[in-house]
């Protein structure tokens, strides 16, 4: 069967039991038929899988990754509020934080590790509208940050 489920096992991804938020907000809120998760970061195995900016220490190929880590994280709070990922009609859209240098510009290619993810996980409906926006920094040093907004149904 082709569903999400099967898809993330085919790319040999397990998803991580969902972070609790650090603050004053929750990880998801449904409203509707809609989905909305607040920002993850590219946590791997409870730890950051990298830390700095890009256009310094951190490179594209790293960030790329993190981006994909903190899709990861994104995917497992959806599940974790829906149940059953097939439940997604659609990811409607993602918006990534790249924390980095002021003449660093290639946030997008930096995005494109969670936006590869989606589809590969989502297929038609991981086609999503998209921000990618470059920040100073971002909570415990981390170089990516994801969230995300979804039709469920």
């Amino acid at each position: 069967m082709n569903t999400p489920e099967s898809r993330l096992e085919a790319l040999g991804i397990i998803l991580p039991v969902p972070a609790a938020p650090v603050a004053n907000y929750v990880a998801c809120v449904q409203t509707g038929s809609t989905l909305i998760v607040s920002g993850q970061l590219p946590l791997l195995d409870g730890a950051l899988f990298a830390t700095g900016k890009l256009g310094g220490a951190v490179t594209v190929e790293t960030a790329v990754q993190a981006a994909r880590y903190s899709m990861i994280n994104v995917i497992a709070q959806v599940k974790a509020a829906i149940g059953d990922l097939s439940r997604v009609k659609r990811v409607v859209r993602l918006g990534g934080f790249i924390a980095c240098t002021p003449d660093f510009t290639a946030q997008a290619t930096v995005m494109n590790g969670a936006s590869d993810l989606a589809v590969a996980v989502f297929g038609e409906a991981g086609r999503h509208a998209r921000s990618t926006v470059g920040v100073p920094s971002l909570p415990l040093d981390a170089p990516v940050e994801v969230e995300g907004l979804f039709e469920i149904a």
